[in-house]
């Protein structure tokens, strides 16, 4: 494995990030503290407890789990896309490159930002409630594999998109929703049993459940089933972009 490429492309991807701090770091978790000043004022002030933890704490999982999603996708799809729009992509696969190293190089990077992200607005978030997280080590793997598989999946859409606005398309108009729908801000077992039945096809569940159950012990649905259904979906991006540079899908026209 050429280790000289991967580090070469996965530092020039984080500079890029340090050159955007106030879009890529500061922007982000002045969302996501607007999110938890609002939704933990206006709906904590009604809902105290979820299962005897104070609402504030509750909703801070499921805040880190919305960034993440978000950002993970947008970083690796802007990662790979802007090298298409430019033509350099072209240069990139005809050096001594492998597909591997390509998709290790994006995809690490970007589930770096993520990762990074999401301890920030950890940390941020600790200093409006008191937090406890029971499972360190189940927190910390939920975290990472999230944000490999959905750079994967941005990596995914970078490659498909053909403008910048389709790169927006995916996060905005399915991700996002299906994250506030995903028990991000309420418990699933609040909901009607027929919503109840709903809500468990909607895949965003499994992922916030599985990281809710890292910090307080308690889970949606079973914690074995929200880490199958997330290595399932890193399973199947592989597989698609497999495929892609099999067929060389978008990359050789």
């Amino acid at each position: 494995m050429n280790l000289y490429a991967i580090r070469a492309i996965y530092r020039f991807e984080m500079a890029r990030t340090w050159r955007t701090l106030m879009q890529s770091i500061i922007a982000p978790v002045i969302s996501t503290s607007l999110y938890f000043v609002v939704f933990g004022a206006a709906i904590g002030s009604r809902i105290k407890e979820v299962n005897g933890i104070s609402y504030g704490a509750f909703i801070v999982p499921g805040l880190i789990m919305l960034s993440l999603l978000s950002q993970s996708i947008s970083n690796a799809s802007f990662g790979i896309y802007f090298p298409r729009f430019t033509g350099t992509i072209y240069e990139l696969l005809s050096a001594p490159v492998s597909y591997l190293e390509i998709v290790v190089s994006y995809v690490g990077a970007a589930a770096t930002k993520s990762i990074l992200l999401g301890l920030i607005i950890l940390a941020t978030a600790g200093l409006f409630v008191p937090l406890q997280i029971l499972h360190p080590f189940w927190m910390i793997l939920f975290l990472v594999l999230t944000a490999v598989t959905f750079s994967l999946f941005g990596f995914i859409i970078g490659i498909w998109a053909d403008s910048f606005e389709k790169l927006q398309l995916v996060p905005l108009l399915i991700i996002t929703p299906l994250t506030f729908l995903g028990g991000s801000f309420y418990s699933v077992d609040m909901l009607s049993p027929f919503w109840r039945v709903v809500t468990l096809f909607n895949p965003i569940v499994y992922l916030v459940s599985g990281f809710r159950w890292a910090f307080y012990g308690m889970a949606d649905v079973n914690v074995a089933v929200s880490l199958g259904m997330t290595a399932l979906f890193l399973a199947v991006f592989l597989g698609i972009v497999a495929w892609i540079f099999r067929t060389g899908y978008r990359l050789k026209s």
